[in-house]
C-alpha cells in the first residue's frame, strides 16, 4: 500500500512538473504571439510628417525616452544632437525588474525596417525580431490609437537625422519577468481619433496617447496600478538629487480641484517661450521627471481638452509629497 501511494505521488509530481515545463516552454518559445507585421506602405506628404512630428515630440513624446536628457537641469531637457539615438536606461536601481534601454529610432537603425514592422513594434511591443519589449514604452496605449496617427509618427521618424549608436546594451530581465514579459504584448485594438470638438472624448484620447496615467497612477511592488488610484499621483521616480513623485491629477482638493482650465494650460505653456532656459539643479534640489519642455509644445486646444477630461475622472483624496531630497533619503536609511 505504501509503495502504491509513493508511486501515485511520484506520478502526480511528474505530471505537475511536465505541465509546468510545457507551460514555461510555451511562454518562452511561442509567445509573444501578436501576428505578423501588417502589410502597409506609407506614402508620406508634408502634412502627415508635420502631424507625426507634433505627436512624437509633444504628445506621445517618443523623443522623451529615445534621446539623451540632461538631468543636471530641471525636467531633463533633451541634449542637442541626440534626438532618437536611444540608450536611455531604465535600470534595477530605479525599481525595474531588470535593465532596459531605449533603442535607436533614427533611420540609422530602423531605416531598413518596413513600415509594418515599425507599426507592430509601436502598437504591440514586439520588435522586428519577434522579441517582447518591456512596457516602459506604453505600447498598450499606442495600440488603442487611430492607425493614421501611428502612421504619421512613422512618417516623421523616417525624416529625423540618422545617428549611429551601437553602444546600447542588450536588455536583461530578472526572474520571473524573463517569462512574464512574453505574455504582455497583445494584438493592437486600434481606435478612431474623436472629433476635436468633442472635448471629453478627444481629451480622453489625447491623455491616453500621452500616457499620463502611467506616471500619475501609483503602483504596487509588482508594478501594477493600485485600484481606485487612477490619476491620483504619488508614483515614485528616483533621480540623482532625490525622489520625485507624480502629482494628483484628479478633481479633488488634494489634486487639481482648485486649478482653472486657463491655469492648467498656462502651467504647460510657461515652458514653451523661446527665451526659456531650463535652470540647473544642484545637489538635493527639486527636479522633475515630467518632460515639461516637450509637453509645452502641445496646442492650447489639446491641453484644454485633457483638462476637461480630467475634470470628469473620479476624485481621489491623496496628498502627495512631491519631492524628498537625497540627503533626507540617506538619513532615513
Amino acid at each position: 500500500m505504501k509503495k502504491r501511494i509513493i508511486k501515485v505521488v511520484a506520478i502526480v509530481v511528474g505530471a505537475v512538473v511536465l505541465i509546468a515545463g510545457t507551460g514555461l516552454a510555451y511562454v518562452k518559445l511561442i509567445l509573444p504571439d501578436v501576428g505578423p507585421p501588417p502589410d502597409i506602405s506609407i506614402r508620406a506628404n508634408a502634412a502627415q510628417i508635420e502631424h507625426g512630428r507634433y505627436l512624437a515630440n509633444h504628445v506621445a513624446i517618443c523623443v522623451d525616452c529615445h534621446s539623451a536628457r540632461d538631468w543636471t537641469k530641471l525636467s531633463g531637457p533633451i541634449i542637442t544632437g541626440t534626438v532618437g539615438k536611444g540608450g536611455e536606461g531604465f535600470r534595477r536601481e530605479q525599481g525595474f525588474p531588470g535593465n532596459y534601454y531605449a533603442p535607436n529610432i533614427t533611420p540609422a537603425h530602423i531605416g531598413n525596417w518596413t513600415d509594418g514592422e515599425i507599426y507592430r513594434t509601436i502598437t504591440t511591443g514586439v520588435s522586428r525580431d519577434g522579441r517582447a519589449l518591456f512596457p516602459v514604452m506604453p505600447y498598450a496605449n499606442f495600440g488603442k490609437m487611430d492607425p493614421e496617427d501611428i502612421k504619421a509618427i512613422i512618417a516623421y521618424l523616417r525624416t529625423i537625422q540618422p545617428i549611429e549608436n551601437k553602444a546600447i546594451p542588450a536588455p536583461e530581465s530578472d526572474f520571473p519577468m524573463n517569462f512574464i514579459l512574453n505574455t504582455i504584448p497583445q494584438k493592437a485594438q486600434a481606435g478612431k481619433r474623436p472629433d476635436t470638438t468633442d472635448h471629453l472624448a478627444y481629451g480622453r484620447y489625447m491623455i491616453t496617447f500621452a500616457s499620463c496615467g502611467d506616471c500619475h497612477t501609483p503602483i504596487d511592488k509588482q508594478g501594477q496600478p493600485l485600484p481606485g488610484m487612477t490619476f491620483a499621483g504619488g508614483r515614485e521616480f528616483p533621480l540623482p538629487t532625490g525622489t520625485v513623485r507624480s502629482a494628483n491629477l484628479t478633481p479633488h482638493e488634494t489634486g487639481l480641484k482648485q486649478m482653472t482650465r486657463q491655469a492648467f494650460v498656462a502651467r504647460f505653456k510657461a515652458y514653451s517661450h523661446q527665451e526659456y532656459v531650463s535652470p540647473e539643479v544642484r545637489e538635493n534640489e527639486f527636479n522633475s521627471i515630467m518632460p515639461w519642455t516637450m509637453y509645452s509644445g502641445m496646442t492650447e486646444h489639446d491641453l484644454g481638452a485633457i483638462y476637461d477630461y480630467l475634470r470628469t475622472v473620479a476624485p481621489v483624496e491623496h496628498r502627495v509629497e512631491r519631492f524628498t531630497p537625497k540627503s533626507k533619503l540617506m538619513a532615513s536609511r
